[in-house]
Order: structure tokens, then C-alpha cells, then sequence
């Protein structure tokens, strides 16, 4: 078999590095513009910028760039290098990762067409079936804030676990625990699979130990849908959400562009980051605008949202 995805004339590189079969491809090949697309979501959806990508990859940027615009014809070894890299199976990356078994061509056709609305019921239900946790029916007092960085997590969250009289948890700063070193070192150290590892099992204890708790959360945990599940089935959670100019101001105001440090198009980074994880975020339960308003006011909002729904009297 071989180990080059062929389009038309295009013959297979003798080089297993390359990442580009030059010449013959057809740019508008509709495959090649969807598996790029996909690409760009994995990269933007765990907060990477292009540079980290093809650092992770082993990969040139630019050959990266053809492969995200949809003009390299890639072979399969390169794709399991971005998969690899992306923390996810090659099969999701090519985009059939339904279509392993009978049984998952059948559920999909299930569930195709299906609105979002319907989709959030059947995996609720799936996971009370699995005893995995479903829908979050009871309104815990175990409070999660998702977002981006700098939407407000750790201040907002620190004032309303004040408030409310319960811990407030950093779940970065329990990872680090976990793993008796700093985040930093362990994406350093051994790479982003080996922190989204750290992440859940930080997660995990975070559930057994914390009852009631405000949990200030990592803005990429959305990119692990395990995490995620066990975060949706276990708290309360609200989306601080925030303009990217906000989102810019405050991190760089903390001092921190993480995972922009690298990338001379920072804001860019920040909008497709967010664009990637927003249809994440916007699962919690609640929302919050932390632009629209003062940091009081917000605060205020805030403060009667999760009490309202933890049915705590005020």
C-alpha cells in the first residue's frame, strides 16, 4: 500500500518528511480544502499557534500552511504526525471516525440531521445509560467558569466563592500539584497529550474532594471531550465570555500571551482560537458577558445567575 493519499497524477514522495506533492495536485480538491479545514479547527480549538503546530509536528510551517489552505496533498505518514501532534485519532482527523464499525455507521445516521438541541438530550441520556454522568439536572453547587483566558475566571471566581462561602479552585494550579511541576514545564517536558492527562485526572479530584466549590478552569479544556463531558456532568458551568480586544487587554495586561507569546499576528490568534472553542464554551449552562458592563455590575449579574440557579437563598 501506498504511503501517500494519491490525487490524480500526483505521484508519491520518496521522502517521508515532505509534506507537499508539488505540481499535480488540484487546489479546490474538495478533500484536501475539508481535511485542511479540519486541521485549522484541531490547531485552533486546543489554542495552538502555527509555529507550536509544526514545532510539535516535526513539520516546516509552510508545509503546515499548504496543508491547512488546502493546496498539499499530504501523505499518511505526515497526517499521523499532525494527528499525533493535535492529540487525536487519524481517523477523526480525515474526518471518518464514524464509519469504524456497523454499529457507528448506524448511530450516525441516527443522529445526522438531528438539531443541537436534540444531540445535547441523546448525550445526556447516553451518559446516564453509561453511568458516566448525563444532563446536570440537579444544578450542582460545584461551579465551573469556562472560557478563554482573560474573560475573568480567577477574579469573578475568587469574589463569588467569597460570596457564596465555598472554595475557589484553580484547576491549573491543582494540575501542577498533580504533577509536581509547573504547567509550562509540563507541556515542556511532555508535550500537550501528557498535560490533557494531568488535566483530567486533576478534574477527577477536584470532584471527590469538592462538594461545593467555584472552579476557575483552563481556557482549553473544552478540547478534550472527555474532560469536558466530566465537567458538564458534574458542575454548574458558566461561560464568562468576553470581546477578543478584552480577551487581549487583560492577558497582556497580566503579563502573559500564552499561546500567542510566539505569534506576530497575536490578536489573530486570539480571534481563531476563539472561534474554534466558542461552540464549546457555548454548552455550559450559563453565560455571562464580562464586557458589557463595570466589574461590579458584572459581578452582580453574576452573583444572582448562580444563586438563582443552585437555588442558594441570597
Amino acid at each position: 500500500m501506498s504511503s501517500t493519499i494519491m490525487h490524480g497524477s500526483a505521484k508519491p514522495s520518496t521522502d517521508v518528511r515532505s509534506t507537499v506533492t508539488r505540481g499535480h495536485e488540484d487546489p479546490k480538491n474538495p478533500f484536501l480544502l475539508a481535511l485542511g479545514d479540519r486541521v485549522r479547527a484541531l490547531r485552533s480549538r486546543r489554542g495552538l499557534s502555527r509555529k507550536a503546530m509544526a514545532a510539535a509536528a516535526d513539520m516546516s510551517e509552510r508545509h503546515l500552511a499548504n496543508l491547512e489552505y488546502g493546496t498539499g496533498n499530504a501523505s499518511i505518514l505526515v497526517l499521523t504526525q499532525v494527528a499525533d501532534a493535535l492529540g487525536c485519532p487519524l481517523a477523526e482527523l480525515i474526518g471518518d471516525v464514524t464509519a469504524s464499525s456497523p454499529e457507528w455507521l448506524l448511530i450516525r445516521e441516527l443522529l445526522e440531521h438531528r438539531d443541537e438541541a436534540t444531540l445535547r438530550r441523546i448525550r445526556e441520556s447516553i451518559g446516564e445509560m453509561l453511568g458516566t454522568g448525563g444532563g446536570n439536572t440537579a444544578r450542582s453547587p460545584r461551579v465551573a467558569l469556562v472560557g478563554l483566558r482573560g474573560a475573568g475566571k480567577s477574579t469573578l471566581g475568587q469574589k463569588l466563592a467569597d460570596d457564596l462561602g465555598f472554595p475557589f479552585v484553580e484547576l491549573s494550579r491543582e494540575i501542577e500539584k498533580c504533577a509536581g511541576i509547573s504547567v509550562g514545564e509540563i507541556q515542556d517536558l511532555y508535550g500537550m497529550n501528557a498535560y490533557r492527562r494531568y488535566e483530567r485526572r486533576a478534574l477527577e479530584e477536584m470532584i471527590q474532594i469538592y462538594p461545593e466549590a467555584v472552579i476557575g478552569t483552563p481556557g482549553g479544556l473544552v478540547s478534550e471531550a472527555a474532560t469536558f463531558n466530566l465537567l458538564l456532568a458534574h458542575c454548574t458551568t458558566v461561560w464568562l465570555q468576553a470581546t477578543p480586544e478584552d480577551h487581549m487587554n487583560r492577558v497582556t495586561a497580566q503579563n502573559d500571551l500564552r499561546p500567542m507569546a510566539a505569534s506576530t499576528e497575536a490578536m489573530e490568534d486570539l480571534k481563531r482560537i476563539l472561534a474554534g472553542r466558542a461552540p464549546f464554551y457555548s454548552m455550559a449552562e450559563l453565560s455571562l458577558d464580562t464586557s458589557a458592563q463595570p466589574f461590579e455590575p458584572t459581578f452582580q449579574a453574576l452573583r444572582h445567575m448562580v444563586r438563582g440557579a443552585i437555588q442558594r437563598p441570597g
